[in-house]
């Protein structure tokens, strides 16, 4: 029954995106309570998956019984478990937080149309983590782009529509180049599962090497745009800017990491270390991961609208776990994962604790947080705890990430992201720091009126604490999610 379960999944969440038109028109709450239970289902079953791969061994299905080189296959580890376990954690946790705050300035005829997306969009995360073949990751990778696209520009206004069509145009150049490197492979091999391709890659190095390197490079750049790893960030902060506050937290906490993944499967699992090394592709991204945390903080200092200047935080966070992951070691790979995840919780906390300040004062400006902290405290304070994360202030989850990859880099003799790593932490303090100062020490004469708590829905309240709270809890006990990382990075 189990085995059963990574399929029950998927038809789970497309059942109940092609259902939300149905159920919206008998009750939009009956709609919101069954995508709840739906998506508590979905994180229980993920659980089970965890557990019996982690004990038992992998999950491997083949669709219409076909051999691999033929059919479809799925495949399901500990890193494809791990991650949809993660996954449907903060989708499930963003879902409750929309049912709140009625999805932040879309207007309600796009209410079933939002939710449509959101279970498309988790449908094809879950098929890309799932998949061992690379056509059928394309093909989850599209429908990320285009769910990603429209949930981007759903609010009835002008002002989302130039950054979608920037988002769906760079977007959708990283897929055709990532499909170029797909066919490159297949003319080596004949064939696209990945396993089947990892056993051909030394001998189609051997006969044809150019169609390896364009292969790589190709796959590379094309995640890289979809992952908005520097210098192909440009379309990021006006998407997550542009977009309500649970598309954003979903984007940068869920979405972007979903690529990221899917390049680290195709290097361990594909391509190789050895062979992505000797090409110089890990300098490559070791100097685009230390030139983002650098930039991405830069770039975030200067903002006045806080979602974009989060939108660039994402850009320095997101190169923290390509140096990790360009290390090319188990030390490296390890706090890549711990990044991924820790990141994911304090990005979607930090989103949606801004979009409480956006529930209440319709305004995102960087300088209007004088006495917040006094109006809305658990917001702020949740705030506070995910910026404290950023920085890397121990106790936190943050802290325990970076200071893995300083050992990480340390371990590899890379001294010199050693600096970088204290120098774009210093950044990050230059502009979070500042806004909870005003939160927590500053009082705006024109806030006289206080707002008290019960105003807020407790659907929003709940999630951003539960949000705050785990980023303490992995940040006191590490151990809680690093032995789960070992695990898959031993069966890699």
């Amino acid at each position: 029954m189990i085995s059963q379960l990574p399929i029950i999944n998927l038809v789970a969440l497309l059942l109940m995106a092609i259902m939300v038109p149905f159920i919206k028109k008998i009750s939009f709450r009956a709609t919101l309570w069954l995508g709840g239970i739906l998506l508590i289902g979905v994180l229980v079953s993920s659980v089970f998956i965890f557990i019996h791969v982690a004990n038992v061994g992998d999950i491997i299905y083949h669709f219409g019984d076909y051999e691999s080189f033929l059919g479809i296959e799925f495949k399901v580890d500990p890193f494809a478990s791990l991650f949809t376990l993660f996954v449907g954690t903060l989708a499930f946790i963003i879902y409750v937080y929309s049912s709140g705050d009625k999805t932040e300035g879309i207007e309600s005829p796009e209410f079933s149309r939002y939710y449509v997306l959101y279970f498309l969009m988790l449908f094809a995360m879950f098929g890309i983590l799932y998949s061992n073949d690379l056509f059928n990751t394309y093909v989850f990778i599209e429908i990320i782009s285009l769910t990603s696209c429209a949930i981007i520009s759903i609010k009835r206004k002008k002002e989302p529509y130039p950054a979608a069509f920037r988002y769906v145009l760079l977007n959708e150049i990283g897929s055709l180049s990532f499909l170029f490197g797909i066919a490159m492979l297949y003319m080596i091999s004949g064939h696209l599962n990945i396993d089947l391709l990892a056993n051909t890659i030394q001998s189609g190095w051997t006969t044809l090497p150019i169609n390896i390197i364009f292969a790589i490079v190709f796959m590379t750049v094309g995640l890289s745009l979809k992952a908005a790893i520097f210098p192909f960030h440009i379309w990021l902060p006006d998407a997550h800017a542009s977009a309500p506050s649970t598309s954003s937290a979903i984007l940068s906490a869920v979405v972007v990491k979903i690529y990221i993944l899917v390049l680290i499967k195709l290097i361990l699992k594909v391509f190789g270390v050895e062979l992505f090394a000797s090409l110089g592709m890990d300098t490559v991204l070791l100097i685009f991961g230390g030139a983002g945390m650098i930039m991405g903080s830069i770039f975030a200092m200067t903002q006045k609208d806080l979602k974009r200047m989060l939108g660039y935080s994402s850009v320095s966070q997101i190169g923290y776990i390509v140096v990790g992951l360009a290390l090319m070691s188990d030390l490296g790979l390890r706090s890549a994962f711990f990044h991924i995840i820790s990141h994911g919780l304090t990005k979607a906390a930090l989103f949606l604790s801004v979009g409480i300040v956006i529930y209440l004062k319709k305004s995102r400006s960087v300088k209007g947080f004088e006495g917040l902290g006094f109006q809305i405290p658990i917001a702020m304070t949740v705030f506070g705890i995910a910026a404290f994360s950023m920085i890397g202030i121990p106790l936190t989850s943050g802290f325990i990430a970076k200071w893995n990859l300083g050992i990480a880099v340390e371990s590899a003799s890379q001294y010199i992201f050693l600096g970088v790593i204290v120098i774009s932490s210093l950044l990050n303090a230059m502009y979070y720091l500042p806004i909870l100062f005003a939160a927590f020490l500053k009082d705006n004469p024109e806030h006289q009126e206080k707002v008290s708590i019960e105003k807020i829905p407790a659907a929003m309240l709940l999630p951003i604490v539960v949000l705050g709270l785990s980023i303490l809890l992995i940040g006191i006990y590490p151990n809680l999610l690093m032995q789960l990382i070992d695990l898959v990075i031993a069966r890699l």
